[in-house]
């Protein structure tokens, strides 16, 4: 496997990053130079089909295409700037210049790394400009050219090259520092491994599961057998063109049972585009038939496939359509056609509960739901009313579910409300999850 590495940057830092890459021979970089950072925006467009990663010059070009939203965060990266690239730069301005400054500007360099340089460098007098995200050239130029006109700095250090020639240009001492070699080879092998596992992650089983639950009778019992028999043609019809759409093997399990064998890496290219919820509406609009998805992924076959028919138990609490996703780490995704999802984890809810539900009457399964339900809602009080509709139970089973967690110490009751009925008010709970 070749990593297509798209460089964006300027010419120099481009160059940079081809001279480290050289280190590694699974890796093609694709340099993109550009001379205004505005030009990001274009180049990544125009490009994006070719490219597995985007590797970025610095945190500018990086953060300006975040912000755009070009790129998602897993998409992209930089090599961040640490101070051995900063004294680098600071020895060559005084080599430069033949003296010893004593006040400077300095924009995007963070906290920690000036931390660590004033201890070691206690004679500096640094005026800085750090900030996380994007910062507009403009305002950089500004904090620089401000500083130096009033007499409190001797020379700019930046870290953008626009920003450089135009203090440059406006006769301001200025020097640019720029990752180095080590520090970029070390972001490279981190993208190295991230592609690779991104791509075993792809190639991983994922097991389509689709079971029909719609029932319908007749009294003419003829007319039933053929009637329904057209219907399931149908919905083979349809689910034969889904499994040709995601490069898979269609096989039918049993009545009313269909599976479709692909990998992650398919489902995840059509599955963002909505097409488990189209194929819902297509199977219900040509085969007047309501169906049910399953969606389990594992390592070995045998694993996607437990994890399938792990996904239609969940599915069988709900009465209408739903799409339930069982990933190879137990991690439980719940999509009804309104398209709200909720994720919860039926095997560990993290090491700060596990003494606590270790001798608990309720599993960490239910607990990791109503902590995901409630997040979900934006729900920091419940009733067992609410929890029930959550967990498709009753309200009996949710009231003992809630006294348990009010034992553990994980809710407690912080009033009642009126039910609307003859009997005891709803107690109201305070989620401590």
């Amino acid at each position: 496997m070749r990593i297509q590495l798209g460089v964006i940057g300027p010419s120099d830092s481009v160059e940079l990053v081809k001279k480290a890459a050289e280190h590694f021979d699974n890796i093609d970089v694709l340099p993109f130079v550009y001379k205004k950072l505005e030009e990001t925006v274009a180049l990544i467009e125009e490009n994006k089909h070719r490219v597995d990663q985007w590797f970025f010059s610095g945190q500018a070009p990086y953060h300006y295409a975040l912000a755009k939203g070009i790129i998602e965060e897993k998409e992209g990266s930089y090599a961040p700037v640490n101070g051995i690239s900063l004294y680098k730069t600071l020895l060559e301005a005084q080599v430069k210049e033949n003296k010893i400054f004593s006040t400077m500007s300095l924009d995007s360099i963070q906290d920690d790394e000036l931390k660590d340089i004033g201890e070691t460098i206690p004679t500096f007098q640094l005026y800085t400009l750090p900030y996380t995200g994007y910062l507009p050239p403009e305002d950089l130029i500004d904090f620089h050219v401000q500083l130096y006109r009033e007499g409190k700095t001797e020379v700019a250090i930046t870290f953008i090259q626009e920003v450089y020639f135009e203090l440059k240009a406006l006769g301001i001492p200025c020097y640019r520092v720029t990752p180095g070699i080590p520090s970029i080879r070390l972001m490279l092998q981190y993208l190295k491994e991230y592609c690779l596992s991104q791509w075993y992650k792809k190639a991983q089983t994922a097991i389509l599961g689709i079971t029909v639950f719609d029932s319908t009778s007749s009294s003419d019992e003829s007319f039933y057998t053929y009637k329904r028999r057209q219907q399931e043609l149908e919905l083979q019809r349809i689910l034969l063109h889904y499994a040709e759409l995601v490069h898979g093997s269609f096989q039918q399990i049993g009545d009313d049972h269909f599976y479709i064998y692909t990998t992650r890496g398919e489902m995840d290219l059509h599955f963002g585009d909505n097409s488990l919820h189209q194929l819902i509406e297509d199977t219900k609009l040509h085969s007047n038939l309501q169906i049910n998805i399953g969606l389990g992924y594992g390592l070995t076959a045998l694993e996607a496939e437990q994890n399938v028919r792990l996904a239609f138990r969940f599915a069988r609490r709900y009465d209408k359509p739903v799409i339930i996703q069982v990933n190879e780490d137990k991690t439980v995704t719940e999509s009804l056609q309104t398209n709200e999802q909720v994720s919860y984890n039926g095997r560990t809810l993290g090491d700060q509960w596990k003494e606590t539900l270790k001798n608990a009457n309720i599993s960490p399964a239910v607990v990791g739901k109503i902590q995901s339900f409630a997040q979900h809602y934006k729900k920091k009080t419940v009733t067992a009313l609410e929890v029930s509709q959550w967990l498709k139970g009753t309200e009996r089973n949710a009231r003992r579910i809630l006294t348990e967690l009010e034992k553990l110490n994980l809710a407690e009751v912080t009033g009642e409300e009126q039910s609307g009925y003859r009997g005891r008010p709803r107690k109201i709970y305070a989620l401590k999850l």
